[in-house]
């Protein structure tokens, strides 16, 4: 690997065991083996680099529970409510062996006003990060995608994802399973297919 890669490894590894606040540049140079001129000319900042050492992290999480998660015989229909649980239920399986990785979310959120470099770099990727989802539970191709699906169907699937981030990580064993959440989706759509129509809603 080259210094670039040496780095982003070593920005990772200081980012699971000291965290945003505690990592200093000096760290992640003793961990990539390189040198602190090489931060500035790859990554222009330690900021910045830490922002993508923290997105590659969660990428690597993400691939762990994607589409390629339920490939093979045995998946159940894109779109079903039965994907929709499986899916969530491989989510979920992710959150104690990456318990690490999950709880630099919470503190990168708290730190994100002091780092506005590192803020602009992963508010960016969020996008790309709502936009995977949803090839895992519609079977859509990612490239296929057009805004409106992504800026809704996307940010449904990141918003169930931080909330059961954020619950698993305070108390598992109180914690919504895979289960109880596709029971109450599956309400939701009862009521919502009786109740009479009523005016439709616009999106941005």
């Amino acid at each position: 690997m080259g210094h670039r890669e040496d780095l982003l490894e070593g920005a990772k590894r200081c980012l699971l065991q000291k965290g945003f606040s505690r990592t200093t540049a000096r760290d992640i140079v003793k961990e990539s083996g390189t040198n602190l001129g090489s931060i500035g000319y790859h990554y222009g900042s330690k900021d910045a680099l830490l922002a993508q050492a923290f997105i590659a992290l969660v990428e690597d999480v993400g691939d762990s529970f994607g589409e390629e998660a339920l490939a093979g015989d045995g998946v159940a229909p894109a779109g079903s409510l039965e994907r929709f649980q499986e899916m969530w239920g491989n989510v979920i399986r992710t959150f104690p062996e990456s318990r690490a990785i999950w709880m630099l979310n919470l503190e990168f959120i708290l730190q994100a006003d002091r780092m506005p470099e590192a803020h602009e770099i992963v508010k960016k990727a969020l996008q790309y990060g709502r936009s995977g989802l949803v090839p895992m539970f519609s079977g859509r191709p990612e490239d296929e995608l057009d805004d409106g699906t992504v800026n809704s169907e996307g940010r449904f699937y990141h918003t169930i994802l931080c909330g059961l981030l954020v619950q698993w990580l305070f108390d598992p064993e109180s914690a919504t399973d895979a289960g109880q959440l596709t029971e109450g989706l599956r309400r939701v759509i009862e009521a919502a297919s009786k109740a009479p129509a009523g005016r439709g809603t616009e999106h941005s």
